[in-house]
């Protein structure tokens, strides 16, 4: 085992993101010289020397188009843009590969074309996105025999390429087979998870109990979600008709009974194993005949090459729709996961790492940063346990309490004050380190000792222990910046989330086992799990659900079943009670194991605290802050957007120009990545690339048309393209990041 300190235990493997394209490629869009040029420029911009340069911008600018259709029309390029969006092929970049670049056919279309290009080469370059084999999965150990950063390149870029099929779609087909009215009779009804049945009662939350009618009741007791409609009749026999029964009881909002699939990586396995259930000849054989022929098509998908791709995706959709009449992509905007295709893929990268344990005295002052973490898990908990404990005195007013009363009692603090004192104490978070850290104003690179700094720490955070179970996990993302002093840099730190838990890594790691005996070291007994709606906007979809789960631990159904039902140690929130013990409330399961009420509430609480870790307040700037060989907080700037009026500038060279001068008042680095509210994730900035300028103009033109007040966000890039050290075994160098998962002790 590797330990960080006496309290965290770092996981011996860690993941290693990084992009699919190498590097250099963002570098092949800045003309040299030019930057240079446009420096040398006097404040008029105008005269001879301006009009030297202007010629040369638009020459560059036409030698960057040409750049750019070199890049559009490599194999590469087309399947990842392919796989993120067909439609952008069809109707932008083709027609932009038929154009032929010149000074004057660079007019409005073409340039969008250009950025469009331009957009999608910078994410497969230089984010380290987890998706596709332009964002392969990779892995790395922790070695004790390994001298700092070790690379086995491996063969290639990646070695496994998976495919699969989005929930959505899925659930279309089962859609579709319900339709059939042979359908229903194989479906096994089930109580609703909220449904609270005590003798003839039915209780729903925030109802009047219901009475069921007693003839209803023996087809009641028997709706399992494991025995079908047909199976309960066998058992009652012929007095009863149990169709009429389920429907009615359907009616009342007591059962479910549809074809629904569980939520997992490969939803289709299990709408397999149903048809293959079904007694009815002809209904099982025609469905599985459809299952078989997309499943083809699936894997005709995930074997074709760059060129055949197009085509195979075009048939799989096809025949998608043909069977179930949905649309085979959903529309952007939905409220919904960003899976919008048919299929996704995940790969996994061919290249290793190995990090020797030495290098683990440089990641010390992490033990700070993940100290105050927890701090934040404890805080949140206790406001929202405050709360809690309110809402149950009032439920047990009247008697015993079910935790799915008491779960949707406490839906207006989880989803409305909770939200705001989450704020609160990020906000807190970054105030308390602002007291350690002690920062001089104007200053730009700041310098600490851990030794220096960790009675201040202390003394503001104490020696806290996390909210709840998961709350346990901290996943940090981490870089490394090579040179004669190796240099790490903390990207993200993940509050209260073992994010190597997500479907998309335990499925694309070569021994998924390995990640369940570590987290049998972590939790060496049950857990209790939320089951979880199988997505949900970009915070919850099939990639990213946690599946580190294990026989030995429970599953509550708070309101979404989505966890197969013969499942053991499945249980409804109707059948948990919720009882005090002292100042703390359990949650008390049908077998009578116990687990702290919290732990159901663990998504909801990681939701409010996964993102809060930011230890520099919201100001004009901030420093780089190191504190020994690691760099706690890069330097950033937030920005009016009303501030930048150069941006509306109607020539290219002109607002070039113009905006390099902003960067240097600001001194700001060459690259960077902006987060502005108007776009839907950070962008790359190389303020050498007049495309990546143009990029960032209209960014900020949208922004204030949205906004007029807005700010923009600006980080340095650090490491920078120059200073990646993953390589491939042609010697290409990404960018790439390293995910840990730390674990309180």
């Amino acid at each position: 085992m590797v330990w960080l300190s006496g309290k965290w235990r770092l996981w011996d493997q860690f993941a290693v993101r990084g992009a699919g394209f190498p590097a250099a490629g963002v570098l092949r869009l800045a003309e040299e010289g030019l930057a240079a040029a446009a420096d040398r420029l006097d404040a008029g911009l105008s005269g001879p020397a301006w009009d030297v340069f202007e010629k040369q911008f638009a020459t560059t600018a036409v030698e960057t188009a040409v750049e750019l259709q070199a890049i559009a029309s490599s194999p590469g390029f087309r399947a990842a843009v392919e796989w993120q969006n067909s439609t952008i092929w069809r109707t932008g970049i083709e027609s932009f590969l038929r154009w032929e670049p010149s000074v004057a056919g660079r007019t409005s279309k073409p340039r969008q074309r250009e950025e469009l290009v331009a957009q999608y080469w910078q994410r497969f370059c230089v984010k380290n996105d987890t998706i596709g084999f332009f964002g392969p999965v990779g892995w790395g150990r922790w070695d004790e025999s390994a001298s700092g950063v070790q690379v086995e390149p491996g063969s290639g870029l990646i070695t496994t390429s998976n495919v699969y099929f989005a929930s959505w779609a899925v659930d279309a087909l089962a859609r579709a087979i319900s339709a059939d009215p042979r359908c229903l009779n194989w479906v096994a009804p089930r109580r609703v998870p909220f449904v609270r049945v005590i003798g003839d009662l039915a209780h729903l939350p925030g109802r009047s109990p219901q009475m069921i009618p007693a003839e209803l009741r023996p087809v009641l007791e028997r709706c399992d979600g494991v025995r079908s409609a047909q199976e309960i009749q066998q058992e009652l026999g012929p007095t009863i008709d149990v169709a009429a029964a389920v429907s009615e009881l359907v009616r009342l909002k007591v059962l479910v009974w549809r074809l629904d699939v569980p939520a997992s990586a490969r939803p289709e396995r299990y709408l397999r194993t149903w048809l293959a259930s079904v007694g009815d000849t002809g209904l099982r054989e025609q469905w599985l005949t459809r299952l078989d022929e997309l499943e083809r098509g699936r894997e005709r998908v995930r074997t074709s090459s760059a060129a055949e791709l197009p085509a195979e995706l075009a048939s799989l959709e096809s025949d998608f729709t043909t069977m179930t009449g949905a649309a085979a992509t959903r529309a952007k905007g939905t409220n919904t996961a960003p899976c919008r295709g048919l299929v996704y893929s995940d790969c996994v990268r061919a290249a290793r790492a190995r990090l020797g344990t030495a290098m683990l005295a440089d990641l010390s002052p992490i033990d700070l940063l993940l100290t105050s973490a927890t701090w934040l898990t404890a805080r949140l908990a206790d406001t929202v346990l405050g709360h809690a404990r309110r809402v149950h005195t009032g439920l047990a007013a009247a008697g015993p309490v079910d935790l799915a009363a008491f779960w949707f009692a406490c839906m207006p603090i989880l989803h409305g004050s909770a939200v705001a004192e989450a704020a609160a104490l990020r906000r807190e978070l970054s105030t308390r380190w602002a007291r350690v850290l002690d920062v001089p104003d104007g200053a730009r690179r700041v310098r600490l000792s851990s030794v220096d700094i960790a009675d201040r720490v202390r003394d503001e955070f104490g020696d806290p222990a996390p909210g709840w179970g998961m709350a346990r996990y901290l996943s940090p993302d981490l870089f490394i910046v090579p040179g004669t002093e190796t240099e790490w840099v903390l990207g993200e730190l993940h509050v209260a989330s073992n994010t190597l838990g997500a479907s998309l890594f335990v499925n694309q790691h070569p021994a998924s086992d390995e990640l369940l005996d570590e987290t049998a070291a972590d939790f060496p007994g049950p857990r209790l799990l939320p089951m979880l709606p199988k997505e949900h906007k970009s915070r919850l979809s099939a990639r990213i659900r946690y599946t580190l789960d294990r026989p030995e631990d429970y599953y509550v159904a708070l309101v979404d079943q989505t966890v197969a039902p013969e499942r053991e140690r499945a249980v409804l929130s109707a059948d948990v009670l919720v009882e005090a013990r002292g100042d703390r409330l359990v949650a008390v399961l049908p077998d009578g194991a116990e687990f702290d009420v919290l732990d159901a509430f663990g998504h909801v609480l990681t939701t409010l605290a996964m993102d809060s870790f930011r230890i520099m307040p919201d100001t004009d700037h901030s420093p780089r802050v190191t504190v020994d060989k690691l760099v706690v907080a890069r330097e950033s700037w937030s920005v009016p957007v009303e501030s930048l009026s150069f941006v509306s500038e109607k020539s290219e060279a002109r607002r070039f120009v113009r905006t390099r001068r902003w960067r240097d008042e600001l001194r700001l680095p060459r690259f960077v990545f902006v987060v502005s509210p108007g776009e839907p994730r950070p962008f790359y900035v190389d303020f050498d690339a007049p495309v990546y300028v143009n990029i960032f103009a209209k960014a900020m033109r949208r922004l204030a048309s949205q906004d007029p007040g807005g700010r923009l966000s600006i980080t340095e890039m650090l490491p920078s393209p120059e200073q990646a050290w993953l390589t491939d075994d042609k010697g290409n160098r990404y960018t790439s990041e390293l995910r840990f998962v730390a674990v309180h002790r």
